[in-house]
């Protein structure tokens, strides 16, 4: 699994023009699922990406978590985060996981998000979806399961 956390100061993720998931401060998660990924990669992600400090503290050093700040949570289906550029112009996306694999693992990563005690909002899976951020710093952190696990 592969995750693009991005720090924010407001996000939001819009489908057929209707806002459906908003947040002020916190973390942008872009989440990729490849085919093969399991339960255990997706909590390691969840505990990973939630856990980071990367909010600034009192002496203007990346120290915080989101639990420090009263961050939130928005979290939106990715799978171009599976794209393959190696030939030619267009990529190619055999590298993500189909809905059966993706689907679960994606429901799952929110579930985490629950039980670490942040509701995250979130996009719709497989939805054309417009995306707004805010970035803070800007700040983006790529994590991989692949360098995690």
């Amino acid at each position: 699994m592969r995750a693009v956390v991005t720090r924010v100061k407001s996000a939001s993720v819009t489908i057929a023009g209707e806002t459906v998931g908003r947040i002020g401060k916190g973390f942008l998660i872009l989440l990729g699922v490849a085919p093969g990924d399991t339960p255990a990669q997706c909590k390691k992600l969840a505990e990973k990406a939630l856990g980071l400090r990367i909010f600034r503290d009192e002496n203007d050093k990346m120290n915080l978590d989101l639990h420090a700040v009263g961050g939130q949570v928005l979290v939106v289906s990715q799978f171009t985060l599976y794209a393959d550029c190696k030939k030619g112009k267009r990529p190619s996306f055999i590298g993500a996981a189909g809905p059966e694999t993706a689907i679960p693992l994606y429901e799952m990563f929110l579930d985490e998000c629950r039980e670490r005690g942040f509701e995250p909002e979130h996009g719709r899976f497989g939805a054309e979806m417009l995306v707004a951020s805010e970035n803070d710093g800007p700040v983006t952190i790529l994590l991989d399961t692949d360098e995690l696990m």
